[in-house]
């Protein structure tokens, strides 16, 4: 029998991870996680996608071969056997978790109106805030700055994945 403190004690211990899943199957394993209640996060960016005979809107996965899952690294065990599931990322096999500023930080970026697109990890640049805007209070790497606009980099480190956007030059500060 779990009492509410043992529950909140597993609610306390739920961290973001990245799992590795099998190409194209980022959306069958957001789905299961979600039979399984746990917390699951899948960005996406939308792309024309061309047939022979159409043309169609599709949403892709923003960092493919991957979705991120919020659980007890205690209670992987039903994360990996989700279909899919190639391996929850790790180091010294133990899983690696994400800072939830991280995932917040993409999952602002996606809701939000602005354009975006996946670009590599930089490891130059200034770390700089965004002060104004959807964005406000969100970090990010300074890739390009002119008059008007600044090209930021959000990353999630861990997987070495990172998306970029445009806001404006006024809108950022060193952080």
């Amino acid at each position: 029998m779990t009492t509410d403190s043992d529950t909140s004690t597993k609610a306390d211990r739920a961290q973001w991870f990245a799992i590795w899943t099998r190409s194209r199957h980022e959306q069958m394993v957001r789905e299961q996680l979600a039979q399984k209640q746990v917390e699951a996060f899948l960005p996406t960016i939308t792309k024309w996608s061309r047939w022979k005979d159409r043309k169609k809107k599709v949403d892709w996965p923003l960092f493919p071969g991957y979705c991120f899952g919020r659980f007890d690294p205690a209670d992987a065990l039903p994360v990996l056997k989700c279909i899919g599931v190639v391996n929850i990322i790790s180091f010294d096999g133990k899983p690696a978790p994400i800072p939830d500023v991280d995932v917040d930080n993409i999952r602002r970026l996606v809701e939000s109106e602005l354009q975006y697109d996946p670009c590599p990890l930089l490891h130059e640049g200034d770390l700089v805030e965004v002060v104004h805007g959807p964005l406000k209070g969100v970090t990010g790497r300074l890739v390009r700055k002119d008059a008007q606009r600044a090209r930021l980099v959000l990353s999630v480190d861990l997987i070495g994945q990172a998306v970029s956007v445009d806001v404006d030059a006024s809108d950022v500060k060193p952080y």
